[in-house]
């Protein structure tokens, strides 16, 4: 078992009075260390299984356990980064990656030292005194991941945090959370559309079915890291590529036939 382990999860919501099942029959784990992507159609469930990893929600069935624990009744260090950064636009860069230390009353001191430390690994020594205003997108979103690493989190979810942004600072933000999450080896679980992203990032991905979401296929990616930008003309990664984009299309005509299960 891994150190996160999902087995028979199922979620229902209710909407305007009728049942919508989002996830059915879902079984996956992650190991310690792992950075694992989840792919699918719109609407197959990957944000669910990340509000669930999260504790936000609860899974309707089935078993969920983040560390050995119910993330939904434990206290777990879970960091998340979303598709806008959500930075507090009256505090500096450095009080905004220190936000969950402050909110978690720890160690402020020992906090300031980390905090730098992490704005310099991603490229923004110098602008700890400025304000979300006066960044770019694309060092918003450094900035989030950021305070999202800032307790050391067990767990790092990413739900598309870089799909609003243009192509080369995508690449560039996929460069740096490599490197950060080679440094900081916590375990991720990032929710993507992009196969090329999906591949570049990915030690697995998973491919979800359309609604109601569960597995439908796994695909390990054994590409050397540290992973360079040119890794992507070479043939290993066309080939992965090929056989994601050939496995969504699957799940997708499976859908339109109505065999989604």
């Amino acid at each position: 078992m891994g150190i996160i382990y999902l087995e028979g999860v199922e979620k229902v919501f209710d909407v305007e009075g009728s049942s919508v099942v989002a996830l059915r029959h879902l079984a996956f784990d992650i190991r310690q260390g792992e950075f694992l992507v989840l792919v699918g159609p719109s609407g197959c469930g990957k944000s669910t299984i990340l509000r669930i990893l999260a504790g936000i929600t609860t899974a309707s069935a089935g078993t969920v356990r983040v560390g050995g624990k119910d993330p939904a009744t434990s206290r777990l260090p879970i960091g998340m980064i979303f598709q806008t950064p959500v930075l507090l636009p009256w505090r500096s860069v450095l009080d905004n990656v220190l936000l969950p230390v402050e909110v978690m009353g720890g160690d402020m001191e020992g906090a300031v030292a980390r905090a730098r430390e992490l704005l310099h690994l991603v490229g923004l020594r110098g602008f700890e005194e400025k304000r979300p205003y006066q960044l770019s997108g694309g060092m918003e979103q450094r900035v989030a991941l950021c305070r999202a690493l800032m307790n050391d989190p067990l767990l790092l979810l990413a739900d598309e945090p870089f799909s609003a942004l243009d192509a080369l600072t995508r690449e560039r933000l996929n460069l740096e959370l490599q490197t950060v999450w080679m440094t900081a080896r916590t375990t991720v679980v990032f929710v993507t559309h992009s196969i090329a992203e999906a591949v570049f990032l990915g030690d697995r991905v998973l491919v979800m079915s359309a609604r109601p979401g569960r597995v439908d296929r796994e695909v390990e990616v054994k590409l050397p890291r540290p992973r360079k930008l040119a890794v992507q003309d070479t043939p290993d990664f066309i080939h992965y590529t090929r056989h994601l984009r050939q496995g969504l299309e699957e799940v997708t005509a499976s859908s339109e036939r109505g065999g989604a299960s």
